[in-house]
């Protein structure tokens, strides 16, 4: 009896370890199901809507045509029936388990069914583009696609958790790569002695051989960048950048590496996967260049306009307000989520639509591409380090296909940039930049080789962008030019200040067209960060920009808005600067105050054309004398005028609205504008803002009105000097329409954070509105139809 128990032993261990295999077997179909049932609710969520949309689609108001709905759910009613008939079948086998029941069969004939998946995968990027496209153009359409309900298991709190229409596209995808997953593990708790194993084995080579099959094209990540020819490949720099593709702007990744430049488009990231690229195209280096075909077409950039581009900035700040309002009241992750996901939108757009500058790669085989930017600093950057490996003596090749799929795929991994490069990323403690004003002295250069003529421009980052502020004369013929030229810039939420140097060409012939490129050549360029903390007090900060072996010398003092816009109230009789218009235009016994007269003849003289006209800062010590000059009535103030730069005088012009002791506008008024603004009715707007206008005094109106002639013969040359109407309102309208400090709705409490950021953007964009309202109207009737007699009361 003894001698036997060693073999029953082993017998009853053996029996015992089959039976655990048994078992986990059991709990490996029963995670099946479960998941099974979770993709079906995926399914069923995605067929909800086709059938209304079907039925839409016969009557006279369909939302989506037949065709479109075919591409958009191609095969997702076979799919459903595979898995649901899978599904009804493996069920009861399970609930009714013993370690004898078979599934084999089940698993083998849903592997004979993967050819609906074939035919899935080829249509998904098509399908997903044209949801992405009917969506764009049906708001219907769109509702419908980003809250599709799906039924949630019974563990579930959230019963109707929300998906969009794109993250439920994506399930059969990740289904089809999974299934071969499944097998695996069902086939490790399976005894080969058991009936279903040569079942599952069938089931498991074919899912393997269709997976294959689907992948011949993408080869897995995990062989990076051990290519033949680029064994010494390495990513130099790389950045989001938008390219002109058939007159459409397309967000692009760019890869800069040693031997090439790659041009890549972010894959949609689904499901929480990792980033992936498409590889566009690649130009190996030594085959690059900047100058084209002397044939080639001159370059049109779709513009999208100022207005929208500013209805992105108020959109952001609205949800950027909003986003910290929820914080404060600590409300929960999903509404904060929620508003980011709106935020990160609009701010994609506004990085594909700000950009217009163009940066042009030539490939010596003969194809063209068209990048946008948006500032020469970053043109320049690309360029320069372009220029400098080319230096390298690069040799020239092509990659197979494979060898470009596997080094998109390394891009993954060697990205430095991984988001948008806007405010979304920003980590919640960083400033947020300033706002207000900042005077900035361009004193001199130093460490110049040879005698040039040189000038420098000044930019600021606002919203992602950088924007050029400022430009100095041109300095003739020296290596040592002393500017000393201060300039007032207005930062909109700026964190860095870029400074870059350019020599004037005075050759024209070679303006080279194709490059779209002035023949003024950078030769150093260099950016400082704009500190809050050592900005914050009254005095000149002195600081050194170096830059390619040069030095420029600047120095700078910030203004924040709560104390530069204060208007003062009226202290001095005399002069102009400062005192009531009515005071000024009694005195003169005009209409229109002499100053506004003087200054808009001599701009219409020859500051029509000039770019930039009025958003160029002109020399801050020329308009202090010429302020002084119409203060003190001095005769040859004509004369001064005629030999000063004309962004001076347009600078003048500003300076003196912006000193009224109360807004063009008046305080009175101020309000109702800003109501008046926001009614959706036309009509009613046009009534109450005509109305309004109508009962300003007589000097404010009659200033105003010949002022917004002049503004409007400005924009007609706007092909030359670009300023757009919008432009024109964003500089003058806060200088006519901001109220007195008593007015304002801004807090003044100088222990503020510099930062009233959004507040003062949204108060800012509606008095830039008002303005644009004016310029836009075909006409205005004039004052002296007696005012028209007022039928509309000044209230809103």
């Amino acid at each position: 009896e003894n001698a036997a128990s060693p073999h029953l032993q082993n017998q009853t261990k053996n029996k015992i370890s089959q039976d655990k295999g048994l078992e986990m077997r059991k709990w490996v179909l029963s995670g099946i199901l479960a998941s099974e049932e979770t993709y079906l609710s995926h399914l069923e969520a995605l067929l909800l809507p086709m059938k209304p949309l079907k039925a839409a689609a016969t009557t006279s108001q369909p939302v989506l045509t037949v065709a479109q709905i075919e591409t958009i759910f191609f095969k997702v009613p076979e799919l459903y029936e595979i898995h649901k008939e899978f599904y009804d079948s493996l069920l009861p086998r399970v609930q009714q388990w013993s370690h004898h029941q078979r599934v084999g069969d089940l698993f083998q004939k849903q592997a004979s069914q993967l050819g609906v998946y074939r035919a899935f995968v080829d249509n998904y990027e098509l399908a997903v583009e044209t949801a992405e496209k009917c969506g764009q153009a049906n708001t219907q359409f769109a509702e419908i696609s980003e809250n599709l309900k799906v039924r949630s298991n019974k563990e579930c709190k959230d019963q109707s958790a929300k998906n969009s229409l794109e993250t439920l596209l994506y399930k059969p995808v990740d289904r089809v790569t999974r299934s071969t997953l499944v097998l695996h593990d069902l086939l490790k708790h399976t005894p080969a002695s058991h009936p279903d194993h040569p079942l599952l084995q069938d089931a498991l080579r074919i899912s393997q051989n269709f997976l294959s099959s689907i992948n011949e094209e993408s080869t897995p990540r995990r062989q990076s960048m051990t290519v033949k020819k680029g064994e010494n490949r390495q990513l130099l720099k790389d950045g989001f950048m938008v390219e002109l593709v058939e007159g459409a702007r397309k967000l692009r990744h760019v890869f800069l590496f040693t031997d090439l430049l790659l041009c890549a488009k972010l894959k949609k990231q689904l499901g929480g996967k990792s980033q992936q690229y498409d590889s566009k195209w690649y130009i190996p280096l030594s085959e690059l260049s900047f100058q084209g075909p002397e044939e080639s077409e001159p370059l049109t950039i779709p513009q999208v306009p100022d207005e929208e581009l500013d209805a992105m900035k108020v959109k952001i700040s609205h949800l950027r307000s909003e986003i910290q309002r929820e914080k404060r009241a600590n409300k929960g992750s999903k509404v904060i989520e929620r508003l980011r996901k709106k935020l990160s939108e609009q701010e994609s757009m506004l990085l594909l639509t700000s950009p217009s500058m163009a940066l042009r790669a030539h490939n010596r085989s003969g194809k063209s591409y068209i990048f946008l930017i948006s500032s020469d600093y970053e043109r320049a950057e690309w360029k320069e380090m372009i220029k400098e490996q080319q230096k390298k003596c690069l040799k020239s090749f092509s990659l197979t296909s494979l060898e470009l799929q596997m080094l998109t795929n390394s891009c993954v991994k060697l990205q430095t940039v991984h988001s948008i490069p806007l405010t979304i990323n920003k980590e919640e403690d960083e400033s947020p930049g300033l706002h207000g004003f900042l005077n900035v002295i361009v004193h001199s250069a130093s460490g110049l080789k040879q005698s040039q003529n040189l000038y420098c421009t000044l930019e600021v980052d606002s919203f992602g962008f950088f924007l050029n502020k400022a430009k100095t004369r041109v300095y003739r013929y020296t290596t040592e030019p002393k500017w000393n030229e201060e300039f007032e810039i207005d930062l909109e939420g700026s964190q860095t200040l870029r400074l870059l140097c350019y020599e004037k060409s005075y050759n024209k012939t070679r303006q080279n067209k194709d490059d779209w490129d002035s023949a003024d050549h950078i030769i150093g360029k260099g950016q400082i960060a704009l500190d809050p903390q050592s900005l914050q007090g009254k005095d000149w900060q002195r600081t050194v920009i170096p830059m390619n072996g040069i030095e420029v010398k600047l120095s700078m003092k910030f203004t924040s808005r709560e104390f530069s816009l204060k208007r003062m109230p009226s202290r001095r009789p005399m002069g102009v600067f400062g005192v009531k218009i009515s005071t000024v235009t009694k005195r003169e016994r005009s209409k229109v105050p002499y100053i506004v007269r003087q200054c808009l003849e001599e701009i219409e003289r020859r500051g029509m054309e000039e770019v930039g006209i009025y958003r160029v800062s002109g020399v801050a010590t020329d308009i202090q004398n010429l302020k002084a000059a119409f203060d003190t009535n001095h005769k040859d103030v004509s004369v001064m005028m005629s030999e000063m730069d004309v962004n001076a005088i347009a600078g003048t012009l500003k300076l003196y609205f912006r000193e009224l002791p109360e807004p063009l506008f008046t305080d009175d008024l101020y309000p109702n504008f800003a109501g008046g603004i926001t009614l959706s009715d036309s009509v009613a707007k046009e009534s109450c803002m005509l109305n309004l206008l109508l009962s300003l005094p007589e000097p404010n109106l009659v200033t105003f009105l010949f002022l917004l002639d002049h503004l409007k013969r400005v924009a007609e040359k706007e092909c030359v000097n670009k300023m757009s109407l919008h432009n024109l309102a964003t500089v003058f309208g806060p200088t006519l329409l901001r109220p007195s400090e008593k007015d304002s709705k801004i807090p003044t409490n100088p222990t503020q954070p510099i930062s009233m950021g959004d507040s003062w953007s949204l108060e800012v964009m509606s008095q830039v509105q008002v303005l644009l309202y004016f310029l836009q109207l075909e006409t205005i009737p004039t004052p002296d139809s007696k005012r028209q007699s007022i039928l509309f009361s000044t209230e809103v």
